[in-house]
C-alpha cells in the first residue's frame, strides 16, 4: 500500500468516528503532511477532541494531553529537572512534560497565562525545549493541535497576534447537518452498547514522514508562486483594490509565514488530491485557514460585523488567477 493509500485510510476512519467535519479533517491532514501546527476554534460539544484523539488512535504514535488552566507552569508542559538519590554522578534527571509527544492536544489554550503559552509556542517554533540550560530534542513526528472556545471570555487569555503566526491552520468547527447529526447519534448509541467501529491496525509513523517529503516535491509552479504572493499582498496594501471595500476593512495584513503556509498548505492538498502538481483550486481551498488567523481587522470593519473569511472572500475575489 502506497504511502498516499494509507493516509486515504486514515482519513477513511477519521470520517467514520467524526460525522460531519469533513473540511475540518481535511485541514488536519493538511497539517500533518505539512510538517505544521492546527488552532481548532469552536463551541463545546463539536467533537473538536475527539478529532484529535481519533487521529491518535488511528496513527502509530504517542498521544499527550495538556488540559490549559489559569495555574498551569511552563514546567507543566516542557518538564523539570527531579533529585534522584539513587542517581550515579549527576543526581538531578530531566523528567520529560506530555510535550514530548507525537500528538500533542493543547486544549482549551487560552485558558492558561502567557508564561504558560509561551512554552508551548517556542516549542512548537524551535521542536526543542531547554530546560536547567540543557537542550532536548522533540520527536520527529510533532504536530500540536491546539483548541479554543470562541465564546467564553472570562478567565481567559487570547492568544497574541505573533504567537496565533505560529499556527500552520486556524480552522472553525462548525455544527453538523441536521442529517449528520442523526448519524451522529446512532454512532454513540452503537459506542455506548459496545459496538466495534472499524478497529484496524494503525498507519505507520514512518507512512506519514515519507508522505511528507512526497510532499515537498510537489511541484509549484512561477505561476503559483506569483498568485500565493498576490494573495497576501493584497493583505498588505489592499489599497491597490480601488473598487473593493478591503481598504477599509484591513489593518494589519499577514507576514511571510503566510506566503509560506499557503505554499505548504497548498502541496499537502495537492498530494491528497493525487495531484503531482499545485493548482489554483488547492491554494483557494487552504487560503482561509492559512490567512484568517494572520490578518487583523480595522475597527471599522469589526463594528460593521465583517468577519475575516468576509475578508478572505473578497481577497479571492480581487486577485486574479495568475
Amino acid at each position: 500500500m502506497s504511502n498516499r493509500d494509507q493516509v486515504l485510510d486514515l482519513k477513511s476512519r477519521l470520517s467514520q468516528a467524526v460525522i460531519g467535519q469533513e473540511a475540518v479533517i481535511d485541514q488536519l491532514l493538511y497539517a500533518l503532511l505539512a510538517n505544521g501546527h492546527l488552532l481548532l476554534e469552536g463551541l463545546p460539544g463539536l467533537a473538536k477532541t475527539r478529532t484529535i484523539k481519533t487521529l491518535a488512535k488511528n496513527l502509530e504514535s504517542e498521544f499527550r494531553r495538556i488540559q490549559f488552566t489559569p495555574d498551569l507552569l511552563p514546567s507543566d508542559i516542557t518538564g523539570t529537572e527531579i533529585y534522584v538519590a539513587e542517581a550515579e554522578g549527576d543526581k538531578f534527571q530531566f523528567q520529560p512534560g506530555p510535550i514530548f509527544g507525537n500528538l500533542v492536544l493543547a486544549d482549551e489554550i487560552n485558558r492558561a497565562p502567557a508564561k504558560a503559552q509561551a512554552a508551548l509556542l517556542e516549542a512548537m517554533e524551535e521542536r526543542q525545549v531547554t530546560v536547567a540550560g540543557k537542550t532536548h530534542a522533540l520527536p520527529e513526528l510533532f504536530l500540536v493541535l491546539a483548541t479554543q472556545n470562541p465564546i467564553e471570555q472570562e478567565g481567559t487569555y487570547p492568544l497574541p497576534e505573533a504567537q496565533m503566526d505560529r499556527f500552520l491552520l486556524h480552522v472553525f468547527v462548525d455544527y453538523a447537518s441536521d442529517d449528520d447529526e442523526r448519524k451522529i447519534l446512532r454512532l454513540v448509541r452503537g459506542e455506548d452498547a459496545g459496538h466495534a467501529t472499524g478497529e484496524a491496525g494503525v498507519v505507520p509513523e514512518q507512512a506519514v514522514l515519507d508522505a511528507r517529503r512526497e510532499v515537498l516535491a510537489i511541484t509549484v509552479s512561477e505561476s503559483i508562486e506569483r498568485y500565493l504572493v498576490a494573495l497576501v499582498a493584497a493583505t498588505r496594501r489592499p489599497g491597490d483594490f480601488a473598487d473593493s471595500p478591503l481598504a477599509g476593512w484591513i489593518k494589519v495584513g499577514a507576514s511571510p509565514r503566510g506566503t509560506l503556509a499557503l505554499d505548504r498548505a497548498s502541496r499537502a492538498c495537492a498530494w491528497l488530491a493525487g495531484r503531482d502538481a499545485v493548482t489554483p483550486a488547492d491554494v483557494q481551498a487552504v487560503t482561509h485557514a492559512c490567512l484568517r488567523h494572520r490578518i487583523i481587522l480595522s475597527y471599522e470593519a469589526e463594528a460593521d460585523g465583517v468577519t475575516r473569511d468576509q475578508v478572505l472572500d473578497e481577497v479571492l475575489a480581487q486577485v486574479a488567477v495568475a
